[in-house]
């Protein structure tokens, strides 16, 4: 039985309501060389049914019930099933549009040292879209390159799981793990670190469900503390490996939750740079915190810049490099 070029890994639990609409975005996709394995972690709903209707019409759909195991045992038996030459990632809450598979084959046949891209999103539906969630719509969606999604990766995770169109050996060789944070940023950070390139199609190819009942809103695994626990693990055994000491600009929440994961990993500020009036001049966690031109006058240690906002960091950029320091070389941002 001759292998497709790309397999869908579709993994479904109790997704009934959705499960149509992502099934027929599938059917549509301009490119038909696929297949599509729809692993049922052990539905309740009935939606598997539906699964099941679609495949009997349509050989491409290969279904997979099993016990309820969960998202990451689904991922790892849905992947020994396939047999494409590249794996695209999907959930079930979403749809994708036409040109998806076609344009993410291009992109990687264009450039063969990218192990995966992904493509930007639209988040629907949008009358209940809060800011907070436009915001990271709008970030994601200017992430546009391989360097930008390296140069991003400590921010947020830089590609949505769902548009992810990867190699299937680099993704069986990497596979995924349970860790207790996101498998999806634990992926990403990983292959990054291993020095992976990881690129972008910069066009909404995906229509990315939001909803109280999503998986990454109601897994204990998605908290905001476990993103910054998946982050701190990375940077440790990254960018932090050769020293005990770093510096952090930057103590306000978004730093001061980053430091205080980085002490699990025997990771402590040597000089915390602020702005604040009521912290200069003081000592925290054991680090003195001075103004940032005291720093920069003579920097010392690897420096960690962890503040809210792209309008923030872009300025913090720019003093950097106008200092002579490197991106990914003397400093990474970290939100």
């Amino acid at each position: 039985m001759r292998s497709p070029e790309v397999s869908i890994l579709l993994p479904v639990f109790d997704t009934a309501e959705t499960l149509p609409a992502c099934l027929r975005s599938i059917q549509r996709q301009s490119f038909g060389d696929w297949e599509c394995i729809v692993v049922d972690d052990g539905s309740r709903d009935g939606g598997i049914d539906v699964a099941r209707a679609v495949a009997a019409s349509d050989s491409r759909f290969r279904i997979v019930s099993r016990p309820h195991r969960g998202l990451v045992p689904s991922l790892l038996d849905g992947l020994e099933r396939c047999r494409g030459r590249f794996v695209a990632r999907m959930d079930a809450d979403d749809w994708m549009l036409p040109a998806r598979l076609a344009c993410q084959l291009a992109a990687m046949q264009s450039d063969p040292s990218l192990a995966g891209v992904g493509c930007h999103v639209r988040i629907f539906p949008r009358n209940n879209l809060g800011t907070g969630m436009r915001a990271y719509e709008g970030w994601l969606n200017r992430i546009a390159s391989p360097q930008d999604v390296h140069r991003e990766r400590f921010i947020e995770c830089p590609i949505a799981h769902p548009t992810l169109l990867i190699r299937r050996e680099v993704l069986v060789d990497y596979g995924y793990r349970d860790c207790g944070w996101p498998e999806d940023y634990d992926l990403i950070l990983r292959l990054l670190g291993a020095g992976q390139r990881l690129g972008m199609v910069p066009r909404r190819l995906l229509a990315w469900r939001n909803h109280p009942g999503r998986l990454s809103r109601t897994g204990s695994c998605y908290g905001v503390d476990r993103f910054t626990a998946c982050k701190a693990e990375h940077l440790a055994d990254s960018f932090l490996a050769d020293s005990d000491l770093y510096t952090l600009w930057g103590y306000g929440a978004t730093g001061r939750t980053l430091q205080q994961a980085l002490r699990d990993h025997h990771k402590r500020p040597a000089w915390i740079l602020e702005l604040h009036p009521g912290r200069l001049g003081n000592q925290i966690a054991g680090a003195a915190v001075v103004r940032p031109e005291s720093w920069l006058a003579a920097p010392s240690h690897r420096l960690l810049v962890s503040v809210a906002g792209e309008t923030a960091r872009r300025q913090i950029r720019n003093a950097l490099g106008l200092a002579g320091l490197q991106e990914n070389v003397d400093y990474v941002c970290a939100a």
